[in-house]
């Protein structure tokens, strides 16, 4: 990693992927959807002098998390449906992330920057800030979190804390 994008937020995000065991890969990339970033299979591209927004790493991260394990191993092949992710994905994917930053304790601008998500970066963090989550209903089904009504008869903690981070 060059020395000019080494940041503590960074090697925080990576670290944490490392643990969820979501592989990072350095590879020179050539155009992709977002600057310096691709995904594969269960892992994610990074092209360190072509990344313009570090908080898309967990975006991307989030993509690969909400889906099945099955369908991960074929991301980025053309096994893969050219259909994903789909808009549901996508919502789940973006409420992942904000999990991710909060529990990181990275600022949400960090993950929600102004560049990114078709200008709602802010519409997305006043919402979250707000417990307003977007996609809730979807991650719990998946089983990687709990609504505050099944935290509390479960005796767990509730979303924004996740009770795994990947899905099966």
């Amino acid at each position: 990693m060059p020395a000019k994008q080494k940041d503590v937020k960074i090697e925080k995000v990576l670290s944490f992927l490392n643990e969820i065991g979501i592989d990072v890969v350095e590879k020179e990339l050539e155009d992709t959807f977002l600057p310096g970033l691709s995904l594969g299979s269960n892992c994610i591209y990074i092209d360190y002098d072509k990344l313009l927004y570090p908080g898309d790493i967990l975006h991307e991260a989030g993509h690969l998390a909400v889906t099945t394990s099955s369908e991960r191993k074929l991301v980025g092949s053309s096994e893969m449906s050219p259909e994903w992710p789909t808009q549901s994905e996508e919502i789940v994917a973006i409420l992942w992330s904000f999990a991710a930053a909060n529990h990181l304790q990275l600022p949400l601008d960090f993950v929600f920057h102004p560049n990114g998500y078709k200008g709602d970066s802010d519409w997305f963090i006043s919402n979250f800030s707000n417990k307003n989550y977007i996609g809730l209903p979807f991650l719990e089904w998946i089983g990687l979190t709990l609504s505050d009504d099944r935290a509390l008869k479960e005796g767990k903690e509730a979303f924004p804390v996740m009770q795994k981070w990947l899905r099966d």
